[in-house]
């Protein structure tokens, strides 16, 4: 599914770097916008239809959290600031640098909060906070909370238990007005329980 897709914003790039002129230019940029928003989407369904046929399998190597934080924070950094948001980072002391998990994994429940968090917080602040909790074990392992707190919208109580139904937004004018596909917040409720979460 996705290898024609590819080619399609492949060669939309290469088109974006001819010589065009301005209506040109802007037809082009909508059409590869419209492709790399679809490109999420068709990620999204195949990575729920893989978690839902038990064929999800996760890779667990040893990366620096704090890195893999800043990068994430990197990418959404210039949204923030362009809505006067501030995005920050607060690691406790405990919490260890480095960690073997699945790193992308990770990466994709925190991008995915993130991404909301961005898009539906018109003022104030968001912030990564990472808390870790020893277990009691030889191995020394420990259990880590991400959470993303921010100061958007919110949900309403009644809306709670739709969250994380596949397909499904807590307001039908959320679709309308800040755009999603609705599986977002399932996919990273059951990535995270796969990683015991």
């Amino acid at each position: 599914i996705r290898t024609p897709l590819n080619g399609v914003i492949g060669f939309m790039n290469i088109l974006a770097d001819t010589d065009l002129n301005a209506e040109q230019s802007e037809y082009v940029d909508a059409v590869r916008s419209s492709g790399n928003t679809l490109m999420l989407l068709i990620n999204d369904i195949l990575d729920f239809s893989k978690i839902e046929s038990g064929q999800l399998k996760l890779e667990v190597l040893r990366f620096n959290l704090v890195a893999l934080l800043r990068q994430l924070v990197g990418l959404y950094f210039p949204q923030a600031t362009q809505k006067g948001l501030n995005l920050s980072i607060a690691i406790d002391d405990d919490v260890p640098r480095w960690i073997e998990a699945d790193e992308v994994r990770i990466r994709q429940i925190i991008t995915n909060l993130l991404s909301n968090a961005v898009k539906f917080t018109a003022s104030g602040e968001i912030r990564i906070v990472v808390s870790a909790k020893q277990l009691v074990d030889a191995a020394g392992t420990c259990s880590i909370r991400f959470e993303v707190r921010d100061t958007g919208i919110g949900i309403a109580q009644a809306q709670l238990q739709q969250l994380f139904q596949p397909f499904v937004q807590g307001d039908s004018s959320t679709t309308r007005k800040y755009g999603g596909s609705g599986l977002g917040l399932v996919i990273s409720k059951r990535l995270a329980e796969a990683m015991d979460g």
